[in-house]
């Protein structure tokens, strides 16, 4: 922030030239917000669709099949010995279902 504080300095309070710099930097951070925006609604409609027989790796690294959802988790059998595990909906960052793999 204390660049741009300089710069509006030497800019002269304003003018033509603030806004030539101001309108990328404007311009990158409306962009960003809308990926963003995008991807959340993308991983929500993802965690939506996850029903039991999906198999799911989650952000600890865990793959595994779902055994069974609930509402903000679910319960996943993971190999090699079968283990039942229970995780929170929103720890999942892949899910692969029959059709193909959907991130």
């Amino acid at each position: 922030m204390i660049t741009l504080a300089m710069f509006v300095q030497a800019a002269g309070a304003g003018g033509p030239q603030f806004l030539i710099f101001l309108l990328p930097i404007l311009g990158m951070f409306g962009y960003m917000m809308w990926s963003q925006q995008r991807r959340q609604k993308k991983w929500q409609a993802m965690l939506s669709e996850i029903k039991p027989g999906d198999k799911v790796v989650t952000s600890g690294g865990l793959t595994g099949a779902v055994m069974s959802v609930k509402d903000d988790a679910i319960v996943l059998r993971v190999p090699p010995d079968n283990i039942k595990l229970e995780v929170t909906r929103s720890s999942v960052v892949t899910l692969t279902t029959a059709e193909g793999s959907k991130s």
